[in-house]
């Protein structure tokens, strides 16, 4: 018998990379004890989460050492599991018994569920891998995996029995691709990013994988030298095989996502008529007007509308702001807030500005944040000619307590979640106004995120607005949000001022304060 020699792909030349991929060593880096993956089909997530559960079984109590609890929703997906956890095993040297096959009584359901067990002699762990969850978890100890978490029956009941691990030292490790907006595990991502529950959240869309190194691994896996070109047409295809699916698949977008973000009822809810919102609006060709006509026409308004609101904020209250730039087209609008002692960001006002020139707008701004009792910090869209009015703000008030935004996708996904979860808990109160409701009602699921799509709504005088006021809540939401420090300052000889106020400060001085206070 003729034996044919096996034509294998000789990688002895080949440039060894480190063994997991960036987004695999973020998760294994990651120590919370709850943490959640949100990952595309296929980026080897469950591979990495093996390793890292082989060097916890394997390690001695004074080490960190404990049980590992593997649940999947299916045995193929547990024997695959199981297997990659003795390869590991095998590769970091650790000593460990052959995979042993018995069975788990599960008293509810009246039935016997295989296991798959690896214990470790030298350190008295092991690692159990389930085929499907039990409901007696409850009074076990160590780490649990709950892989592709999503398509669990019960996940919520399932959390509850492995929430009791983290008392003792325990984590809780849920990974999975997304099955659905309204999903339990979904609801439970978007939960932790609005601060709702203790956590972490990582997400690995396929590009990135990719982007990260998932097509060059591949190549490498299989021999075969790597190319952009040949990377470029395999991501074209696996996109192809998965067609309408894609975007939940490998994009991480949940299905059934679009349409309005917030609901009417739910906006309404959080909207008092007893806060007002202040527009004002210049004639074409009042940007031509000199500059002290200007100046004191909008100082007349400022007068008349703004300072009596603000002498009535409580002194005694933080304060944040938010702003969204427009000029000629969009709106600009301005959003002080107050958190109370109750921790609810209340807005006293609004402030719409249509047409309005640069210098009078940095007027306006100024004119309230000056007098903004305990002003903490604010947010200003930076995007476009916004640069400008960010820019000044800055420069007037600091680094420290003036942020720039650039509104990105990112930015948004990192600052909705936590937005929202105020309307639904009641945490925030605005103006009660048609335009802003529309404005917030304006926000849509775009590729997963919520934000402004890039189309215009009109008021009813006919006028065109593109969700400004939506924008600026949200700014001044995260604005309450940022990690600040209070900074005080007395000037020596100077009174101070008991409500901790400095508008009663004539506008050099003040100018000089802020300038020797927020330099550095």
């Amino acid at each position: 018998m003729t034996t044919v020699p096996l034509d294998l792909p000789n990688t002895a030349g080949v440039e060894a990379p480190a063994v997991l991929l960036p987004y695999q060593q973020r998760w294994v880096a990651d120590r919370s004890p709850f943490k959640v993956a949100r990952k595309s089909r296929r980026t080897g997530l469950t591979w990495a989460e093996a390793a890292d559960n082989v060097l916890t079984a394997a390690s001695d109590r004074s080490a960190g050492g404990q049980n590992v609890y593997y649940i999947a929703y299916n045995q193929d997906m547990t024997v695959e599991y199981i297997q990659a956890a003795a390869m590991w095993a095998r590769v970091f040297n650790k000593a460990a018994g052959e995979i042993e096959e018995g069975f788990w009584g599960d008293e509810e359901d009246e039935k016997n569920i295989k296991t798959f067990t690896i214990r470790f002699p030298g350190s008295g762990f092991r690692i159990v891998a389930l085929s499907s969850r039990p409901s007696n978890l409850r009074g076990r100890q160590g780490v649990i995996v709950i892989d592709e978490a999503g398509f669990h029956e019960k996940l919520d009941e399932l959390l509850k029995a492995a929430m009791a691990m983290l008392i003792w030292g325990g984590a809780v490790h849920v990974i999975s691709t997304l099955n659905g907006v309204e999903n339990p595990f979904t609801v439970l991502a978007v939960d932790i990013e609005a601060g709702r529950r203790k956590g972490t959240v990582h997400d690995i869309p396929f590009r990135q994988a990719v982007a990260e190194g998932l097509y060059r691994r591949v190549c490498l896996r299989l021999g075969k030298p790597w190319t952009q070109a040949e990377e470029d047409a395999w991501v074209a295809g696996v996109y192809a095989f998965y067609g309408a699916g894609a975007a939940e698949e490998l994009d991480c977008i949940p299905a059934n996502s679009g349409g309005a973000w917030l609901s009417r009822a739910l906006i309404e809810s959080r909207m008092s008529a007893d806060l007002p919102v202040l527009r004002w609006e210049c004639k074409p060709g009042f940007d031509t007007l000199p500059d002290h006509i200007r100046k004191a026409d909008c100082q007349d308004w400022i007068d008349e509308h703004l300072a009596p609101l603000l002498a009535r904020l409580d002194p005694a209250l933080q304060s944040f702001f938010g702003s969204d730039f427009g000029r000629s087209g969009d709106l600009t609008v301005d959003v002080p807030v107050q958190l109370t002692q109750q921790l609810v960001r209340r807005v006293p006002f609004m402030v719409e500005l249509r047409n309005v020139p640069f210098k009078q707008q940095e007027q306006v701004a100024f004119f309230i944040i000056d007098r903004l009792p305990r002003f903490m910090h604010g947010k200003f869209d930076a995007r476009g000619n916004g640069q400008y009015m960010a820019e000044v703000a800055m420069q007037r008030y600091g680094a420290a307590r003036i942020e720039q935004v650039m509104l990105s996708e990112t930015w948004y996904r990192e600052n909705t979640a936590p937005f929202k979860a105020a309307f639904e808990d009641g945490t925030i109160e605005l103006p009660r106004d048609a335009d802003v409701m529309g404005d917030l009602r304006a926000f849509e699921v775009v590729r997963g995120v919520p934000r402004i799509p890039d189309k215009r709504t009109k008021d009813a005088d006919g006028n065109k607005r593109h969700g400004d006021a939506g924008v600026a809540l949200l700014l001044a939401d995260a604005a309450t949000r940022a990690e600040v420090t209070p900074m005080e300052f007395e000037a020596l000889g100077v009174q101070r001022a008991s409500s901790g106020m400095d508008g009663w400060l004539d506008g050099d001085t003040r100018a000089l304060r802020r300038s020797y206070l927020y330099s550095a």
